[in-house]
């Protein structure tokens, strides 16, 4: 699984540039209805995983895709472990 974004990640990057020209044409007011069909159809024409939707946000860790924390890319689980070591700067125990 994990290889599997990682592949994702380079389509994504690969066709991110004709992906926005695309989109361009489709939203932009001045294009007539022949170009934003032909541009739907070349979008249509991509890859599935071109989308960056498809991606999915895994602990870099352990590659858990649930629980994921962004800020620090890691699941719920790791982060709280290397919180309790001391190895996250700024992130301690919560007592009151």
């Amino acid at each position: 699984m994990i290889n599997r974004d990682i592949k994702r990640t380079k389509v994504v990057e690969k066709y991110r540039t004709k992906r926005l020209e695309l989109k361009k044409i489709i939203k932009s007011v001045n294009s007539s209805d022949e170009e934003r069909f032909q541009a739907t159809i070349k979008l249509q024409a991509l890859p599935r995983d071109a989308s960056p939707t498809r991606q999915r946000s895994r602990c870099g860790l352990t590659g858990r895709p649930h629980g994921f924390y962004r800020k620090f890319g890691l699941a719920r689980i790791k982060l709280r472990e290397r919180t309790m070591n001391g190895e996250v700067p700024g992130l301690s125990k919560a007592s009151w």
